[in-house]
């Protein structure tokens, strides 16, 4: 397989996601370390877009229908903040609290429905979620270490 330059920094920690047949979401922790996105559509790379924040770590990404994503990353205030795309624009960013260091992990199991999982300053996992009306308050997991 030949791989295709994208052009640009070379970007760690990348997240990719798809809501869609032919469609690919990619999303970096900028040089100027805000989110940055690029998306494939119809054969071909949109331009890089710049999403703005302050991140302080690589983000998370994951979609839970056709046309709908959210992106997650800890900025430097230690607290996780997310922005989702509806099918038309991006939503401003949020912040979803917590004392958080480190890559968030994110998974949507249906519609409407998404998690989130993030290590904690404390060395703990922790865990908050969707429903499909509203963010559930955070929840400590006792143990995600392979030890």
């Amino acid at each position: 397989m030949r791989g295709r330059n994208l052009g640009g920094p070379t970007a760690p920690g990348l997240a990719a996601v798809s809501w869609g047949a032919d469609r690919i979401d990619l999303f970096w922790h900028g040089p100027a370390g805000t989110l940055v996105h690029r998306a494939w559509e119809g054969g071909s790379w949109s331009e890089p877009e710049d999403l703005g924040g302050r991140l302080a770590s690589d983000p998370a990404a994951t979609a839970w229908a056709v046309d709908q994503m959210e992106v997650f990353a800890v900025f430097d205030d230690r607290e996780l903040w997310n922005r989702y795309w509806d099918g038309l624009s991006w939503h401003a960013w949020e912040s979803l609290g917590g004392d958080l260091h480190g890559r968030p992990a994110a998974s949507s199991s249906g519609p409407d429905r998404l998690d989130v999982f993030v290590p904690g300053r404390d060395g703990r996992t922790w865990h908050r979620w969707w429903d499909g009306s509203r963010w559930v308050d955070w929840e400590q997991l006792e143990s995600v270490s392979p030890e």
